[in-house]
């Protein structure tokens, strides 16, 4: 079911998932800045999450649907639009009452750890978290994992130039082998991973 929900900042548009049965809990995912929600990853994600329980709603980002391709340096508008998409998406049918998984692949994983603690999250899933802008170590955005306010996991490749977060930054850190930022060697692998680690986290009512 693909859905158009307005926003503060424009159209955005979600594309969302029911398993069989009742859902365990709700995955909302997003792009990174200038990319889509058909990254092999985030497929990947889809693919385990429906095949364990889980509802997955792949959101794009209102201006990815203007067209343009990067967010701005101003987060606030940003964070702005995507929360007001995800309380779209609390309210649809079947929505009400479950675990809320919010989720994004590099600028998408910052965002959703800006705004977990704000939209009642219950954890955040954090695919190649880009540390720090290539080349500046010095940049961190750290603090966004720890900010969360929820429980955390990451997934990254050891050899990301974005850098890769300390294990303390997280409540759950995995490093990939031989992966760059794009995560695309073992897609399936980095699905595994996020649908068990929510299986642990949500289990069968």
């Amino acid at each position: 079911m693909e859905i158009e929900i307005d926003t503060p900042k424009g159209p955005g548009r979600a594309e969302v998932e029911w398993p069989e049965g009742d859902a365990r809990y709700l995955l909302a995912i997003t792009h990174g800045a200038g990319g889509g929600v058909d990254a092999p990853d985030i497929l990947a994600v889809r693919d385990a999450v429906l095949a364990s329980g889980g509802a997955v709603a792949r959101v794009t980002q209102p201006y990815r649907v203007a067209g343009r391709r990067m967010p701005g340096a101003n987060t606030a508008p940003q964070d702005l639009a995507w929360s007001a998409m995800i309380e779209k998406l609390r309210a649809e049918p079947g929505a009400a009452g479950v675990p809320l998984v919010l989720g994004g692949r590099s600028n998408g994983a910052r965002v959703a750890c800006r705004t977990a603690s704000a939209l009642g999250a219950d954890a955040v899933v954090a695919l190649a978290f880009p540390l720090h802008p290539p080349g500046k170590p010095e940049k961190s955005r750290a603090e966004e994992l720890r900010g969360a306010g929820v429980p955390v996991l990451v997934v990254n490749g050891d050899r990301d130039p974005f850098g890769v977060p300390d294990a303390a930054d997280a409540q759950t850190l995995e490093v990939r082998p031989g992966e760059r930022h794009e995560l695309s060697k073992d897609p399936e692998g980095v699905g595994g991973v996020v649908a068990e680690w929510l299986g642990e986290r949500f289990p069968v009512r």
